[in-house]
């Protein structure tokens, strides 16, 4: 395959980007997106010229470190991780625009890096459960209905990646956020904090400056793990309890 990509170049956040074209050929279709942009460095490194900067990590679809907006999609047409798509989802002579999450929440550091630990300064404000130190519990001491341990399980799916944010017309991270509160707050474990957790992620999502939910469901849509919308639908009637039981 041959292929013209236009990546977004940029420095670090104080400086203005730009796309830059470049021409790959030689790409097979079995490679993975991640490949084809090694491909693309090799060939910029053996030129003399400064690599693109992507973020990655364990290549697998399961850290969510490759955040890569291709062609206007998160992670791009298919849903999954940018890693796990391949170049079979193109065509030979196809033009590929990669740019970096789009948010103002998430800064960009270089390229196509952008600076999420906004999301956990939010895993920080909450997610996590107070545990008595001693002789750990028999694993059956807590029994939870199947129907909460099904919802725990779900939510916990979300491994943090922000296609969400960058898929949302406002830059929410509500979804993010609704999937760390439920998955805790549906669980005896969870349930100490159960009304600071959410009243406090909220709050510290709100103040790290990501846009309102309107619903329209895109991150729904580009989340790789499939977080459902609902999620939102459940955290925003946990907050309102947490709420009117504080003012109380």
């Amino acid at each position: 395959m041959k292929l013209t990509l236009r990546v977004w170049r940029q420095q670090n956040a104080e400086t203005p980007g730009a796309m830059a074209t470049y021409q790959v050929d030689g790409i097979s279709e079995d490679m993975s997106f991640l490949e084809m942009l090694d491909t693309l460095n090799e060939e910029l490194i053996l030129g003399g010229d400064e690599p693109v900067a992507f973020d990655h990590d364990c290549r697998e679809g399961i850290c969510g470190a490759c955040s890569l907006v291709i062609n206007g999609d998160a992670h791009g047409p298919e849903r999954t991780t940018t890693c796990q798509l391949h170049m079979r989802s193109f065509d030979d002579g196809d033009t590929i625009d990669v740019e970096p999450w789009r948010a103002s929440a998430f800064p960009v550091v270089k390229d196509l890096v952008v600076d999420r630990s906004s999301f956990d300064r939010i895993i920080q404000a909450g997610g996590y459960i107070s545990a008595p130190t001693g002789t750990a519990p028999d694993a059956h001491a807590m029994p939870v209905p199947k129907p909460d341990a099904d919802s725990a399980f779900e939510h916990a799916e979300c491994i943090g990646c922000g296609a969400c944010v960058a898929a949302c017309p406002n830059g929410s991270a509500m979804l993010f956020t609704s999937a760390k509160v439920n998955h805790l707050n549906v669980l005896p474990q969870g349930a100490p904090e159960r009304e600071t957790r959410v009243l406090d992620m909220v709050a510290t999502m709100d103040a790290e400056g990501f846009g309102g939910c309107t619903l329209t469901g895109e991150c729904a849509t580009a989340c790789p793990k499939g977080i459902p919308l609902p999620s939102i639908t459940a955290m925003n009637k946990e907050w309102l309890r947490a709420n009117r039981k504080v003012r109380r």
